[in-house]
């Protein structure tokens, strides 16, 4: 008998550490938002259609060859189709950006009625069919003119600019609209378009891996940001003053946060680290929540970090309803040279920060592989250092080539590893209200064009008709929000196994 009660004693725990990982969309509190997402010049197309006029990104997008936005997903002409199958899916919300260039063609001034017609039908289609819309206002398209005229984010004009194109969407479409990001991934964009050359406009200093014809990597990422904080902060001071009371909409900006974790138990690299997250972080989030930069890059870049006025500290604080966070990988920081992921540049920001990041994938250099507990550690970080504030994951998902199968396993166990990581933030305190996969279907992607893809639908690019078809990670996505998966059983290989005879193009 004794060892038939141990027997039962090992049972028992067995089954509690089986199932203790499980869990359905039932576990999330209720006012908790699932959703996926989509930017305008990756969705859209119709570069050229009902007067919208070139961004940075057309124009960026047309210098090398990795394809362009100019048709893409064709988004503009069929949102209906795309919303009916969200709806078929059961997302909660669909987030989306403004092409500042389509609605404020000239980039100040007339708005162009069929581009506000269009995010108007956009918006009540969501409505219609029960999904929130979150809108972001800027997602790297800023019209060509005003980079033309002065410079874009490096010139501070642009706070002026920002403000009135935000005035016009707070306006017109504010009584739909209760969440808003201002600025997508903030950190990521001042350093791909202004240190690194990668994203438009594509500024760097002259070096060996990007031929930049205009920048400074030393100064402009640093000046881009600040006038970031700035214009967020003027956005949120007009919808505050003019339109919160009444539309009780939330705003807040985005950041593109890497997971950061020592790569070994040493000294050297947790202070590595936490510098590390200094930069990543606290560029954006300190500022923010305190009202300025972290004394490590205050301390390192000396007169090259802007100075907020005091004034301007004052509107910077507070001026977020929320946080948006961006994640797809994880790195481990360290204080030692090694096999950093990031090249070698004789200036700029990862210079600056004087740290390596290695891949923190079982393969080095596969720095796509699922490491929730990046997540999870970000999402603790910011509740302890940056007083809990309200998060939404904005971008999480899997890019995987374009090839000719629709089961996406590796999807479905990448997005259902975040979410459980995102669950678990909730369970130790994190305030996080809401998870966006990337992308609600194929798109064009910034770095790699139509060569990669991280949509729940597959598209056709190659048939003019833009066709649709699900991936095994939409059927999946449907079933987690319906309730009937539940992630951590056999539901996900019972689903495989029903999709297996569907799964080819």
């Amino acid at each position: 008998m004794k060892h038939l009660s141990l027997f039962f004693i090992f049972l028992v725990i067995l089954l509690a550490t089986s199932f203790s990982d499980a869990f359905t969309r039932n576990n999330f509190p209720k006012d908790f938002l699932f959703g996926a997402a989509t930017s305008a010049y990756q969705w859209e197309g119709a570069v050229d259609e009902d007067g919208r006029t070139p961004s940075v990104w057309d124009t960026f997008s047309h210098s090398y060859n990795r394809g362009n936005g100019d048709i893409t997903s064709d988004g503009y002409h069929k949102y209906k189709e795309d919303v009916k199958l969200m709806a078929e899916m059961g997302l909660e919300s669909f987030r989306f950006s403004i092409s500042w260039s389509r609605l404020i063609p000239n980039g100040r001034g007339l708005v162009n009625p069929k581009g506000l017609l269009f995010y108007k039908n956009l918006i009540k289609e969501l409505k219609t069919h029960g999904i929130k819309p979150h809108v972001t206002l800027y997602h790297y398209d800023l019209p060509q003119c005003l980079e033309d005229e002065y410079g874009g984010w490096i010139n501070r004009k642009i706070i002026e600019d920002f403000t009135a194109f935000a005035d016009v969407c707070f306006r017109e479409f504010g009584e739909d609209v209760k969440l808003w990001t201002t600025i997508n991934e903030a950190t990521i964009f001042a350093i791909g378009s202004y240190d690194q050359g990668i994203s438009p406009p594509g500024h760097c200093s002259p070096n060996k891996f990007i031929n930049c014809t205009t920048g400074n990597s030393s100064t402009e990422p640093y000046l881009a940001g600040h006038n970031i904080l700035l214009a967020h902060a003027s956005a949120s001071k007009l919808y505050k003053l003019k339109y919160k009371s009444k539309q009780r909409g939330s705003l807040g900006l985005s950041i593109f946060a890497f997971g950061l974790s020592p790569y070994t138990n040493s000294k050297d690299d947790e202070i590595a680290t936490q510098r590390a997250k200094a930069f990543f972080y606290g560029w954006m989030l300190k500022p923010l929540v305190f009202g300025d930069y972290p004394d490590e890059m205050k301390k390192t870049l000396g007169s090259r970090l802007p100075v907020f006025s005091k004034e301007e500290s004052e509107q910077v604080k507070g001026s977020s309803d929320f946080i948006g966070i961006i994640h797809y990988i994880t790195f481990y920081v360290t204080n030692q040279p090694s096999r950093s992921i990031f090249p070698s540049m004789s200036e700029g920001f990862i210079k600056d920060m004087g740290v390596y990041m290695i891949s923190a994938g079982n393969s080095s250099f596969d720095v796509w592989e699922a490491t929730p507990w990046g997540l999870e550690g970000i999402l603790e970080y910011i509740k302890q250092s940056y007083n809990n504030p309200p998060i939404y994951i904005l971008e999480n998902g899997k890019p995987m080539e374009r090839v000719s199968t629709l089961q996406d396993t590796q999807r479905i166990e990448f997005i259902q590893a975040y979410i459980g990581a995102v669950l678990n933030a909730i369970k130790n305190g994190s305030d996080t209200r809401g998870y966006f996969v990337w992308s609600m279907i194929d798109l064009y992607e910034l770095l790699t064009g139509y060569t990669t893809s991280f949509g729940m639908y597959y598209v056709n690019f190659s048939d003019p008709g833009r066709k649709r078809t699900p991936k095994l990670s939409a059927s999946w996505y449907t079933g987690f929000l319906n309730g009937t998966i539940d992630v951590s059983s056999q539901d996900t290989i019972q689903l495989q196994s029903n999709f297996s005879g569907s799964s080819s193009l």
